[in-house]
């Protein structure tokens, strides 16, 4: 009898987690799967933690482990490709019962080679999208994947050296004032302290509408003791290269002494609407533009064109699925994290956050293993454990869903955020290394602070 197959798209926490606890569960002889895991990338990524690249926190081993070293020890095959598209045959549609078929669907990938699978999970993440602002495409950097903090740290160096000596301030713009806007213009500000100024840009006119009062207190008390400038009721019109503007069209205000100063490397001019009436427009000048706001799953791009809408895709492209997390019509497809389009009890869908993933990527596992072994599903039910924050290298903020209105600030929350994320980190023997790692780096950041202490101390004698 041949063994279940099970093809897990995406190597987020979802898909990792979701084939790490495959792994983990007691198999009948019989019904042991074979896993394949497939993503684009050689290498996992812990994303709450990117913003540590940028602030030199964290090494890029601690948060970015190779797929190769997390799975050496198990029996799950990985595959750094691309997928191209999906062919599955077990929905509702097609004559032939799944039992009946030899599998339930194949996945094609950019590599060729093609995988047939009896049971699939979707965790494929989802993507920036910038191309809804003219410019935004061209000379924006997106903050999603450990690419993009490659990029954007390579650019905050450029920009560092070649304003070394110089009486020059550095422009930052960050777009979107959510959770990841607010952790890059805090990271961002504390970085370049008095050579730089960040301007962060909001639709709405607060920030983090959908975190805790007392996370967004904190935020607010940081970003104002770092000086970043709240652009708060405006959205981004287009981006343009500052070389792009006649004489004419050059906006007002600029400091021209600084344009002057930035000859040798491009600088942006953001057009900014008011959301409301009762403002005027805006056009502020930035040497790097970060963007954090919109983003879709690539599922839509992945359906064969001679056979579209193969999977039920709402809006914003996601599966809708049922409450065991089920792909709705296709009784051997899961789809969790960014992919899902699960709702909650009050109808509303369920954030794409991490702590979501982490919880489905343990009901995806069990339920894989129920269905696989004729035994009931379970319906999934998130349990909102609290939201944490980074605001900086000793700075962040948490509020904890069972002591409610308590919220952790400066290093308290620093510190339980770190402890709480290194819990999360994915195999026993990564956890070990990268707690070492830091607790190394936190008893010579100790012995440097007392030095430091004792020097003053001894020169004010």
């Amino acid at each position: 009898m041949q063994k279940p197959r099970i093809c897990i798209l995406g190597g987020g926490f979802g898909g990792l987690y979701t084939a790490l606890r495959l792994e983990s569960l007691e198999w009948p002889d019989d019904k042991t799967p074979q896993i394949v895991l497939v993503d684009q990338s050689e290498r996992f990524v812990f994303k709450p933690l990117l913003y540590e690249l940028l602030s030199g926190e964290v090494d890029e081993w601690e948060i970015a482990p190779r797929f190769s070293d997390l799975l050496v020890n198990t029996s799950i095959v990985f595959f750094k490709d691309r997928v191209k598209c999906l062919h599955p045959s077990d929905n509702w549609r097609m004559n032939e019962s799944p039992k009946a078929s030899s599998s339930a669907g194949t996945v094609h990938l950019e590599s060729g080679l093609l995988i047939e699978y009896d049971w699939l999970v979707l965790s494929l993440g989802a993507e920036t999208k910038l191309d809804v602002v003219p410019g935004a495409a061209e000379f924006a950097f997106p903050f999603s994947t450990l690419e993009d903090a490659r990029k954007v740290n390579n650019k905050l160096t450029t920009l560092e050296r070649k304003t070394f000596g110089k009486d020059f301030q550095i422009n930052v713009a960050v777009v979107g004032c959510g959770y990841s806007g607010v952790e890059l213009a805090a990271t961002i500000a504390e970085r370049l302290q008095n050579k730089g100024i960040v301007r962060a840009i909001n639709v709405d006119t607060i920030i983090c509408p959908n975190a805790p009062p007392g996370n967004r207190e904190a935020a607010l008390k940081v970003l104002s003791s770092r000086r970043v400038e709240l652009l708060l009721g405006y959205f981004v019109r287009r981006i343009r290269r500052g070389s792009e503007l006649k004489s004419e069209d050059s906006p007002t205000g600029l400091d021209e002494s600084r344009t002057e100063a930035a000859n040798d490397f491009e600088r942006y001019i953001l057009e900014l609407q008011p959301a409301e009436r009762g403002k005027e427009s805006k056009f502020i000048e930035a040497d790097l533009v970060l963007w954090t706001v919109g983003s879709k799953p690539p599922l839509d791009q992945l359906e064969p064109s001679d056979e579209p809408y193969v999977l039920p895709l709402n809006a914003r492209g996601q599966a809708e699925t049922d409450e065991t997390l089920r792909v709705k019509g296709h009784p051997r497809i899961f789809a969790l994290g960014d992919s899902s389009a699960l709702r909650d009890s009050k109808g509303r869908i369920l954030p794409a956050t991490a702590q979501v993933a982490f919880q489905q990527a343990d009901f995806t596992g069990w339920n894989l293993w129920a269905a696989i072994n004729g035994r009931p599903l379970l319906p999934f039910r998130f349990q909102n454990l609290g939201e944490m924050m980074t605001l900086g290298r000793n700075d962040a903020a948490i509020s904890p869903s069972f002591v409610e209105g308590l919220t952790l600030e400066g290093p308290v929350g620093h510190t339980a955020r770190k402890i709480a994320y290194l819990t999360r980190l994915p195999t026993d023997q990564h956890r070990l290394k990268v707690g070492i790692s830091w607790l190394t780096k936190s008893a010579i950041d100790s012995v440097s602070l007392l030095q430091s202490t004792l020097t003053k101390v001894l020169s004010s004698s």
